[in-house]
């Protein structure tokens, strides 16, 4: 077995491997080293969210398949909780903590989508163990941001420090006889090869996990554009201020606008808060400078002490960025071509913390030829289409995060849901 990448989704592929059958030779390649993308530098929610729809996978095979689309929602949900039980099992101090998730409804429109999702969700018979709507009241008490109209809840979230998680499951990974190759790039994947730049490594199976870096393997370059999310922290922040904030069980939060933030309370009390606002960058170049940008630093602090006032003479301590992957159709996927032996997992669209575990599992079974449910959910196999060619490309990406910026704009004008969204979701896939 060879796995072409060192983060979330390699290293829960070859943990799992190992650990089904100890005989197999098992090596890791990673051009820099274990967890340097996006799986050590992302906001720290290990949710069972998906980033496609349930009407979405449920339309993935041939036929309509809403028992398959439940059977994924359930397996993610199972994956929050074996993230924690493996960490426990392995000794890793990831800092968990199972609190949920809040999204906020802040104007009238987006206490309209609040509505509309829980009413969706009730229609494919999901109930309030799943998510449930909060009044204005009771989403006060858990996360007291301005303007705050309700809210909906999801208890099946856990925040966690993504460094640690990565760092001691490698650790775990190598206890268990695999070998981990860092500041090895592979250029290009063939039948049973990985090509790096000191040799071939050759195998029964070849595991692309690489996510956001998919577009440095030759041929790949349209497989998944890497879109950049940007983080700032606090320092520590004194009990009287979280007296004012909430999250006194760690609950990580966002809103219901179009731009995407997210947030939560780390073990030692800061505040760690990200979003989308950084631009795609032609011809999916992945740069170090692209990882810190002013200007959406400034806008990711506004924007917090807009949600808290509370924070406007708080120290914003670290700041940092990264690149995830999104695949055209915004769907995840994971799979194995017998025939090449290649197998892949990836186009988390940012929620990736917890799929990459069940991909993992999945890709474990499916290495070792097991039919189980996993195998037999509706992502697996699942092959979206590629991004347009430059500069078709960058023009719909960034016109899609300006849309997004206007819709947000919109809706604060006039209340109502943005027409400018509706009209923007079937070039987004649905986003």
């Amino acid at each position: 077995m060879a796995v072409v990448g060192a983060g979330f989704t390699g290293l829960w592929t070859a943990y799992y491997l190992a650990e089904a059958d100890p005989t197999l030779r098992i090596v890791v390649l990673e051009s820099e080293v274990a967890g340097f993308g996006a799986s050590g530098r992302n906001g720290g929610w290990c949710s069972a969210l998906f980033p496609a729809s349930l009407d979405k996978v449920a339309g993935l095979g041939e036929s309509l398949d809403r028992s398959g689309a439940i059977g994924l929602h359930r397996a993610m949900t199972a994956t929050v909780d074996e993230v924690g039980r493996a960490a426990a099992a392995e000794g890793i101090d990831a800092h968990w903590a199972k609190g949920g998730t809040v999204v906020l409804a802040r104007t009238k429109a987006q206490l309209t989508r609040a509505k509309a999702e829980v009413a969706h969700a009730r229609r494919w018979g999901l109930d309030e163990d799943d998510v449930r709507l909060l009044d204005g009241q009771e989403a006060r008490s858990v996360l007291a941001a301005t303007r705050v109209r309700g809210a909906t809840y999801t208890p099946a979230c856990a925040a966690i420090h993504p460094g640690r998680l990565v760092s001691g499951l490698a650790e775990a990974v190598e206890r268990r006889g695999v070998t981990i190759h860092e500041g090895t790039p592979v250029t290009r994947i063939d039948r049973g090869r990985a090509r790096t730049p000191y040799g071939d490594v050759r195998a029964g199976v070849v595991v692309r996990a690489t996510e956001g870096y998919t577009r440095s393997l030759r041929g790949e370059r349209r497989r998944l554009a890497p879109v950049y999310s940007l983080i700032i922290a606090t320092e520590p922040l004194p009990a009287e201020t979280w007296e004012r904030i909430g999250l006194r069980r760690r609950e990580t939060f966002s809103d219901h606008r179009h731009v995407i933030i997210y947030g939560q309370r780390t073990a030692d009390d800061r505040l760690v808060f990200g979003g989308r606002g950084a631009p795609y960058h032609f011809a999916s170049r992945i740069r170090p400078e692209f990882d810190r940008d002013e200007r959406v630093f400034g806008m990711l602090r506004a924007t917090l002490v807009d949600l808290f006032p509370v924070l406007t003479t708080a120290r914003f301590t670290h700041a940092w960025g990264g690149a995830l992957g999104v695949p055209r159709d915004w769907c995840a996927s994971v799979g194995l071509d017998r025939e090449s032996g290649v197998a892949w997992a990836g186009g988390y669209v940012g929620d990736g913390v917890g799929t990459t575990n069940l991909a993992g599992r999945t890709l474990r079974d499916l290495v070792l030829g097991r039919d189980t449910e996993l195998t037999r959910l509706p992502w697996v196999g699942h092959r979206s289409p590629a991004w347009e060619p430059e500069p078709l490309r960058w023009i719909g990406a960034n016109l899609g995060l300006r849309a997004m910026r206007l819709a947000d704009a919109e809706e604060g004008v006039t209340g109502r849901p943005s027409a400018i969204a509706r009209a923007m979701a079937p070039l987004l896939g649905g986003h």
